[in-house]
């Protein structure tokens, strides 16, 4: 089974720019409703190694998050890996595509896993999660042209 979702979306901002936002995990509750808080560990600029701790809501139930930066090259990709011991956790990134005109195509994908009762749940997660992205997309996008 497939465990993978993903979203493309056309931002009209540069992509340096586009980047820098995507990079602070902290502007997440911009575009995503179920980030409720979240912090950065180090203080500092995002690079491999930052960890970003979120509370989030989904399905109703509130969790911790925590998400390490496993790959950092700018302004082309991001890419974490989740930490915390829930029982779905996610592995994902973003590619970032200059485009004529100074926009930017952002693909974002995650990777899901369950884990103990997280395997029964993986199903309806990851169709909840693919039904979403295109909607993610746009929300992305919304955020990072507010900015």
């Amino acid at each position: 089974m497939i465990r993978e979702f993903e979203a493309s979306v056309e931002v009209d901002r540069p992509v340096e720019e586009v980047f820098a936002y995507l990079a602070d995990g902290r502007n997440d509750p911009e575009f995503s409703p179920r980030v409720l808080e979240i912090t950065k560990t180090p203080d500092g600029p995002t690079a491999v190694g930052t960890v970003f701790r979120s509370t989030v809501k989904d399905a109703g139930v509130k969790t911790s998050r925590e998400f390490r930066i496993t790959g950092l090259m700018a302004p082309r990709t991001i890419r974490w890996s989740e930490q915390s011991k829930n029982l779905i956790t996610a592995e994902g990134g973003y590619d970032f595509e200059p485009l004529p005109d100074g926009r930017t195509r952002v693909r974002i994908f995650n990777v899901l896993e369950g884990h103990g009762l997280g395997r029964i749940l993986l199903g309806p997660a990851l169709r909840a999660a693919r039904k979403d992205a295109p909607d993610f997309g746009r929300r992305i996008k919304a955020a990072v042209e507010r900015s």
